[in-house]
């Protein structure tokens, strides 16, 4: 127990049925952690952490002596099992809210939404705090919920005793107050921000599979939700038909930053450069293939040999041959022997007629 802490009659004899308690607290806060854990995973819900303790004997004592008389019995003190999760948005505070409504049983006289209270300095204490109790029984215990945001805050205010018995200047009181509005408004803008971002991917998905490409602007998610439509398992077909190979998967987001170099600005264009590049990607793979028993092929293969077609097209030669290589597979002075191979096979096809040896080195 804390140093010079006294108890009365009354506090001595709660302290006494918390300390036999203590064994079924931990086992409420492992049962009560691992429920919220589970069903936060089900629900996909991602949150930046989740915290479960038992009261210690220390700060119950600190709390019975403060004010004890205030409780009859120790089922009267509803925060001897604390859960808290922080989320990074304020409407995932919601979302656990509701898995928590569905879990456990809540007390709703006991518990309080400090969100509707709108106190000017309080941001940090906006919390969602729910008293609640396991569907099989139990003691109760106290669950709170808040943003990453209001956390840093409230341990930022605890830190530099904002709260302390030392009396704040006005004027510093109306700094705290500024910062916390600023807080909260930073806040709600990255909820409405991530909103604004999920309705633009959707309509951007949406846009992918009804094959407005032209008005798709090529980027990282763009081209994740081009990739699922599959617009080069065509050209694997074919490339893999050489030796009756078989494809296995890979990422072709390697690809993205290849494709961007050669100014291709929206999905549309990239549907274009497969139209207009296939047929020779396919003669180029044909021509490397033909003469080797190669039985397995990554599925990035006929994207490989489409930039490969570019690069030649465009008289990138050894030079954009070699950065291509390095692009995709980490650079390495075995790239610029690649290259050289792939000029070499390349020079014999048609669409590298006109095009001289000078050009391409």
């Amino acid at each position: 127990m804390r140093n010079n802490v006294k108890l009365d009659p009354h506090g001595e004899e709660l302290m006494q049925r918390y300390r036999d308690l203590l064994p079924t607290l931990e086992g409420l806060a492992r049962e009560a952690d691992g429920l919220l854990r589970q069903a936060l995973r089900e629900q996909g819900i991602y949150v930046t952490a989740i915290e479960c303790r038992v009261k210690t004997e220390q700060s119950l004592a600190g709390k019975l002596e403060l004010k004890g008389a205030k409780y009859k019995t120790i089922d009267d003190i509803t925060d001897l099992v604390g859960m808290r999760v922080i989320t990074f948005y304020t409407d995932e505070v919601d979302k656990v809210a509701a898995i928590a409504k569905r879990i456990f049983d809540i007390d709703w006289k006991e518990s309080v939404d400090k969100r509707k209270l709108h106190q000017l300095d309080a941001f940090g204490y906006n919390s969602l705090h729910f008293i609640c109790r396991l569907k099989t029984g139990g003691p109760r215990f106290e669950l709170q919920m808040r943003t990453a945001l209001q956390h840093v805050w409230s341990t930022i205010e605890h830190d530099i005793g904002y709260k302390g018995a030392v009396k704040i200047p006005n004027e510093y009181k109306r700094q705290f107050s500024r910062l916390a509005g600023m807080l909260e408004l930073i806040d709600d803008e990255f909820s409405r921000l991530r909103t604004v971002l999920t309705d633009y991917r959707r309509q951007i998905q949406s846009l992918v599979k009804s094959g407005q490409l032209s008005e798709v602007p090529l980027s990282a998610d763009t081209f994740r939700s081009y990739l699922d439509l599959k617009p080069f398992e065509r050209l694997n077909r074919r490339i893999a038909a050489v030796n009756q190979a078989e494809v296995y998967p890979v990422s072709m987001m390697p690809f993205l930053p290849v494709l961007e170099s050669f100014g291709l600005d929206t999905i549309g264009d990239v549907q274009q450069f497969i139209e207009e590049n296939s047929e020779d990607a396919y003669q180029l793979a044909l021509s490397q293939l033909a003469v080797t028993d190669l039985d397995i092929l990554s599925s990035s293969a006929a994207l490989q040999y489409l930039c490969l077609v570019y690069v030649l097209k465009h008289n990138g030669g050894r030079e954009g041959l070699k950065s291509l290589y390095d692009t995709i597979n980490g650079e390495s002075d075995s790239n610029a022997i690649l290259a050289d191979m792939m000029l070499e096979q390349a020079e014999t096809l048609p669409f590298m007629k006109g095009k001289t040896h000078e050009e391409s080195m």
